[in-house]
C-alpha cells in the first residue's frame, strides 16, 4: 500500500517537471539570426493578379451591357424577336421583311385585313418541286413579262371554282361566258378558228376580214348568216360564186333585182330608138349561164338578141 502511494507521487512529480520544462522552452527568446518565410503573393505578382481580376470584371460588365443592348434593340421577348413572332400555328412576320437567301415554306398568307405583297428589285420566282426535288412548276414575275412553266395552267372563278382559262401543250380553253376583245385591230388568228357562235356587241357591227388572203367559213351541217334587223351584203372585186354541189340555190324575197345586166338587141332594131321607148325586158340565159336582157315583144326575143352570148 505504501509502495503504490509512493509511485503515484513520483509520477506526479515527473509530470509537473515536464510541464515546467516545456513552458520554459516556449518563453525563451528567439535567436536574432533566425530566418522568416512569408506566406502569400507579394510584389509584381500581386499587382498582375489584381490587374487580371480587374480586366475580367470590366469584360464581364461590357458583355453584360452589350447583351442587354442587343436584347433591347432586337426586341427579344418570350414570343419571338422584333417583328418575328413564334405562335402555335407557325411563324408570324409583321411589317416589311427581307430575305437574302431562298425561303422554303409550306404556306404563306397575310392577315385578314391586309394584302400580301411580294417585292423584289429584279424578279419574284415561285418554284414547285416533287418529292425527288425535280422542278414541276415555276412562276416568274419580272420587269418585262410574267412567265409560267408547268404542264397545265388554269385560272378558276372564286365563287364556284369554274375554269375560266386553261392552257396546256395541246389546247387553250376559255370557259368564260363571254370573250371580249377591245383592241382597235381586233383579234388576229394565225390558223383556223372553231366556234359555234360569233356575235358583235349591241349596236356594233361584226366584221370578219382577211386583208391579204381569203376568208373561209366551213361547217359540215351548214353555215347560216342572218341579219334580223338590217341588210346583208356580200361585195367582191372580181367574181362572186354561189355553188351547191347536190342541192339548189333558193332565193326567197318579195323583190329580186339583178342590176347592171347587159342588154341584147336584135339586128333589125336600132339600139338608140328602142332603148328610149322600151320599158319591159325579157330575162334570157346564155348556154354558159350568163344572164342578159332582151327587149320584150309579142313573142320571145331571146333568140334574136343572142348575139351577146357570142362574145361573152
Amino acid at each position: 500500500m505504501d509502495r503504490s502511494t509512493n509511485l503515484d507521487i513520483e509520477e506526479l512529480k515527473m509530470t509537473r517537471e515536464q510541464y515546467i520544462l516545456a513552458t520554459q522552452q516556449n518563453n525563451l527568446p528567439r535567436a536574432e539570426n533566425a530566418q522568416l518565410y512569408p506566406v502569400g503573393i507579394y510584389g509584381w505578382r500581386k499587382r498582375c493578379l489584381y490587374f487580371f481580376v480587374l480586366l475580367l470584371l470590366v469584360t464581364m460588365i461590357v458583355n453584360l451591357a452589350m447583351t442587354i443592348w442587343i436584347l433591347k434593340v432586337m426586341n427579344f421577348t418570350v414570343d419571338g424577336m422584333g417583328n418575328l413572332r413564334v405562335t402555335k400555328k407557325g411563324i408570324r412576320l409583321e411589317g416589311i421583311s427581307e430575305f437574302l437567301l431562298p425561303l422554303y415554306v409550306k404556306e404563306i398568307h397575310s392577315r385578314k385585313d391586309s394584302p400580301l405583297v411580294l417585292q423584289s428589285d429584279r424578279n419574284v420566282t415561285v418554284n414547285a418541286r416533287n418529292h425527288m426535288g425535280q422542278l414541276t412548276g415555276q412562276l416568274t414575275v419580272g420587269a418585262d413579262a410574267v412567265e409560267a412553266q408547268c404542264k397545265r395552267f388554269e385560272v378558276r372563278a372564286s365563287e364556284d371554282g369554274r375554269v375560266l382559262f386553261s392552257a396546256d401543250e395541246d389546247e387553250i380553253t376559255i370557259g368564260a361566258e363571254k370573250l371580249k376583245v377591245t383592241g382597235t385591230e381586233g383579234a388576229v388568228f394565225g390558223h383556223s378558228v372553231e366556234t359555234p357562235h360569233i356575235r358583235a356587241e349591241p349596236s356594233q357591227d361584226l366584221r370578219l376580214e382577211s386583208p391579204t388572203r381569203s376568208l373561209i367559213m366551213e361547217a359540215p351541217r351548214g353555215v347560216q348568216v342572218s341579219a334580223a334587223a338590217g341588210d346583208f351584203r356580200a361585195t367582191c372585186r372580181k367574181e362572186l360564186h354561189l355553188q351547191s354541189t347536190e342541192g339548189e340555190i333558193f332565193l326567197n324575197a318579195e323583190k329580186i333585182r339583178l342590176g347592171n345586166l347587159p342588154t341584147g338587141s336584135s339586128s333589125s332594131s336600132s339600139p338608140s330608138s328602142s332603148n328610149s321607148r322600151q320599158t319591159v325586158y325579157e330575162l334570157c340565159v346564155c348556154p354558159n349561164g350568163k344572164l342578159y336582157l332582151s327587149p320584150a315583144g309579142v313573142g320571145s326575143t331571146c333568140q334574136s338578141s343572142s348575139n351577146i352570148c357570142l362574145w361573152s
